[in-house]
């Protein structure tokens, strides 16, 4: 897994030279990949890439459930609000 983004530099009559761009400690970082690396690179950005999907689509469930969990719980307490809420009863002995 790798973060960041893999480009084409230049091309030269040997072939294209490529870069690894990556934000590090807030800073932009630039690698180059030697052409023999440039595949097993490319696998570990696209599995960077899913990795960053997968987390969106987990986090999004788990915001979900909490959000109906809330829900769920303001109604209990709005019920249980209106249920204690302290009313003078009137006795009926006299």
């Amino acid at each position: 897994m790798e973060r960041g983004k893999l480009s084409v530099i230049r091309e030269s009559s040997s072939g294209p030279f490529y870069k690894l761009q990556a934000r590090e400690h807030g800073k932009n970082r630039t690698r180059y990949v030697p052409r023999d690396q440039v595949k097993a690179v490319q696998e570990a950005v696209a599995g960077y890439q899913l990795y960053q999907s997968l987390t969106g689509e987990y986090a999004q469930q788990v915001i979900q459930r909490t959000r109906e969990s809330i829900s769920g719980r303001s109604k209990k307490k709005r019920t249980h609000r209106s249920l204690s809420s302290p009313k003078a009863r009137k006795s009926s002995g006299s």
